[in-house]
């Protein structure tokens, strides 16, 4: 490069000086200049520490979706308790009058609602994990707050729900000849072990179901296949009596059974702990620790991704 200069001369110009900054990577320019990539995943412990933080919004956004659900509808939240109800009717006439699943199964109201009503919570979990990243990109992207709020908050709100229908179950049970004894605070354990099942559940689809937008499509299917292997309108006791060793190992290890045979265990006298699979409270706490613990650090591994592309 070249100039003239004011007598007419042409001068040779200078090479430009070196940057101190040549020859570094965007990672060390970063760490030079106190940079940081926007929305970096912190550390578990860190994110634990934010998602603390917004406790007040996870249980305010969770109270919000539970009072806006049913607006639409003139029954209102009633249809929270219709819903189980309903269904259970219909399984009543068709797998207890029907098919004569009840035979044998004393309390078979009381047997069926309880395990309607369990099994609709990790279902209603799960169906509503699924999207709750995909379903809530607008907010997402809008505000930074720990991802896992949203499906730790739409767990909460089947939680909320189904302590309302509980009144109605405690009720039914009653009325079906049922009295109240200490076993029933058993129920406040089961439930509580469920709902970290369910949330750790409900972590692990809504990370899944942020990329795969067919999941929501699919999941009805998978949960109707996974409440007929868990119970709900049968007793597994009788029913594998007969089976081999290894389906009967199965299907007393599946976590939905665990938790509707521990509900019953409590609720029904008739429910005796013969009837229960081995160690099943040891069962029910693993994995509410595994799934718990599993789909949380599963889900924040992701925590960059959410929201964006």
């Amino acid at each position: 490069m070249s100039e003239t200069t004011h007598n007419g001369a042409v001068a040779v110009g200078a090479a430009p000086v070196p940057s101190a900054d040549d020859g570094l990577s965007p990672a060390q320019l970063a760490a030079k200049y106190g940079l940081s990539v926007s929305g970096a995943r912190p550390n578990i412990a860190e994110y634990t520490r934010q998602l603390w933080g917004r406790r007040h919004f996870i249980n305010e956004f969770a109270k919000a979706r539970t009072a806006a659900q049913y607006t639409q509808a003139r029954l209102g939240q009633l249809w929270q308790v219709m819903t189980p109800l309903l269904n259970a009717a219909v399984y009543y006439l068709i797998f207890g009058v029907l098919i004569g699943t009840r035979r044998g199964v004393d309390n078979f109201i009381a047997f069926l609602v309880t395990g309607v009503f369990i099994f609709t919570f990790t279902q209603s979990s799960v169906l509503s994990g699924v999207r709750a990243i995909s379903g809530n990109l607008g907010l997402i992207r809008a505000l930074h707050f720990p991802r896992a709020s949203m499906p730790i908050a739409f767990t909460l709100m089947q939680l909320q729900q189904l302590m309302m229908s509980m009144f109605v179950l405690l009720a039914i049970v009653l009325m079906t000849g049922e009295v109240p004894d200490a076993s029933w605070l058993l129920a406040i354990p089961a439930l509580f072990t469920q709902w970290i099942f369910n949330t750790g559940l409900a972590l692990v689809v809504a990370r899944l179901g942020s990329k795969m937008t067919d999941l929501a499509q699919l999941m009805p299917f998978i949960l109707r296949t996974w409440m007929y292997m868990s119970g709900v309108m049968y007793s597994i006791d009788k029913l594998t009596s007969t089976a081999p060793h290894a389906v009967r190992i199965l299907l007393d290890v599946n976590p939905a059974a665990v938790y509707i045979d521990l509900m019953r265990f409590a609720l029904i006298d008739s429910v005796t702990s013969s009837q229960m699979p081995p160690h099943v409270w040891a069962v029910a706490v693993g994995w509410a620790v595994v799934v718990g613990i599993g789909g949380y650090i599963y889900f924040w591994k992701a925590e960059e991704s959410y929201g964006r592309g």
